[in-house]
């Protein structure tokens, strides 16, 4: 149950969810920067989500709220991902498969659900090369680091607080 959730159980989730928001933010930048884009314009991008086409008129702060909006949903993944391994054995010691797969629903969570519906004022289409690339990257920047930090700092810290007890 939620409710028994001890705060040290929380950290893997915050320390996950930042590894994995941190990864996913610079590999946008990178690409955006190959493609002529800039960072700014990534994280205006990212504030249109709920400011809507006003956000590309917006400056350094419209900016800061794009890092902090997508550092929250990646923290937020990262808890989804907690309270489920709490619940299935299998993700705690498969943790690299189901960190992979978690990933990938993440992108199609988040590119066929949250972005449709948000303010956003763009629409994307989707090659196969770009839901393979989407795909890949969000498996192993996102997933991987969010399962592994989970593991790590909320399960293994959790076993040894135990075993000293």
């Amino acid at each position: 149950m939620v409710s028994n959730i001890r705060p040290h159980y929380l950290i893997g989730a915050i320390v996950g969810g930042l590894a994995a928001g941190i990864l996913d933010i610079i590999y946008a930048f990178v690409l955006s920067g190959l493609g002529g884009g800039s960072v700014l314009g990534v994280l205006k991008s990212v504030a249109s989500g709920l400011l809507g086409a006003e956000a590309f008129k917006g400056g350094i702060p419209t900016a800061a709220l794009g890092l902090v909006l997508h550092l929250g949903i990646t923290v937020v993944a990262a808890g989804i991902y907690l309270f489920a391994a709490r619940q299935a054995v299998f993700m705690r010691e498969h943790y690299l498969l189901c960190g992979s797969i978690f990933g990938v629903l993440v992108y199609l969570a988040m590119n066929f659900v949250v972005l449709p519906l948000s303010a956003a004022p763009f629409h994307l289409t989707y090659s196969p090369q770009a839901l393979l690339q989407g795909f890949v990257s969000h498996a192993l920047l996102v997933g991987i680091p969010i399962a592994v930090c989970v593991r790590r700092f909320s399960f293994y810290r959790a076993q040894v607080s135990s075993d000293a007890a």
